[in-house]
């Protein structure tokens, strides 16, 4: 399948890109960026072509791939999926309930298929932790911590400006929570959120399982006090989701073949604009909740 490139960040050029070139069955056509520098630049690393019209890129491909901001990428997604192409989309799939839902409406609409790349999804250590718990049952409750620092030395994500407004936190790793919290103890129903200090947020979750979880979220962690941990607990014990061994390029190469199985088949995603706008659905809420100071 041929696929389109929108993004020249770190994201494109770590991953999406890599990952692109890696995955079977897809075959790299181009890169649309709105740098043309940038753009060139990243064409050339990839062996690929610089498109300076989006418009031709899309009359060029049958899919295209996004690495770039949540409010970018649900425009230009939309302009997509209008024609016809497959969509292979990062988390969160828009920033705003509005956009999220009338994307998901127009796949709907083409009959086109549809990835949205939350990273634990395409991981074979975390595909293996879900499929396990799944099997034990009886968990009651888990937790997510996802306390990140923009600051950290080499953290190639420390630019990027819509992880510095207040609730980047809540857009960014918030997803990858809920996302990972969700494989683990069934779709979530309902949300609490809290603010603290800076960005941080607090979600306590009510899944329709009947279990509860939190979630911890910050990109403004001191360097020294970032951390992750994703666990459970119920009848059996605990457990803690393992530590990913998988370069999220690989994960990616993983989603942009899937995404090519999915087109083919006609059959939905387990993570598709579904699942990707229901993500959005309680980040929103989450965000009314803060806003109203609950």
């Amino acid at each position: 399948m041929r696929f389109g490139l929108v993004g020249t960040g770190p994201w494109a050029q770590l991953t999406h890109g890599p990952g692109l070139k890696a995955a079977e069955d897809v075959e790299l056509v181009g890169v649309w960026g709105r740098d043309p520098r940038k753009t060139s630049a990243l064409a050339t690393d990839l062996q690929t072509t610089s498109y300076s019209d989006y418009a031709e890129l899309l009359e060029d491909v049958d899919a295209v791939a996004f690495a770039v901001p949540p409010k970018v990428q649900a425009s230009m997604a939309l302009e997509a999926a209008a024609i016809g192409k497959h969509l292979l989309l990062d988390k969160p799939v828009a920033d705003s309930l509005d956009d999220a839902r009338a994307l998901a409406e127009e796949v709907t609409n083409e009959g086109i298929a549809s990835v949205v790349f939350f990273t634990g999804r395409f991981e074979p250590a975390t595909r293996a932790f879900f499929d396990q718990v799944q099997a034990t049952g009886g968990w009651k409750g888990g937790w997510s911590r996802m306390l990140a620092s923009l600051d950290a030395p080499g953290n190639p994500f420390s630019e990027s400006p819509w992880r510095r407004e207040q609730r980047g936190a809540l857009w960014d790793v918030g997803p990858h929570a809920l996302s990972n919290l969700s494989g683990l103890l069934g779709p979530i129903a309902d949300l609490r959120a809290v603010g603290g200090e800076g960005d941080l947020v607090h979600l306590v979750l009510t899944h329709e399982s009947g279990a509860t979880s939190t979630a911890s979220l910050s990109l403004s962690a001191p360097p020294e006090g970032s951390n992750f941990e994703t666990g459970i607990w119920g009848e059996t014990g605990t457990a803690i989701l393992p530590p990913s061994d998988t370069p999220a390029v690989d994960s990616f190469a993983l989603a942009a073949t899937e995404l090519v199985a999915a087109a083919e088949s006609g059959d939905s995603h387990p993570v598709d604009i579904i699942f990707g706008t229901r993500v959005v659905e309680l980040l929103a809420l989450a965000e009314e909740q803060l806003s109203e100071g609950r």
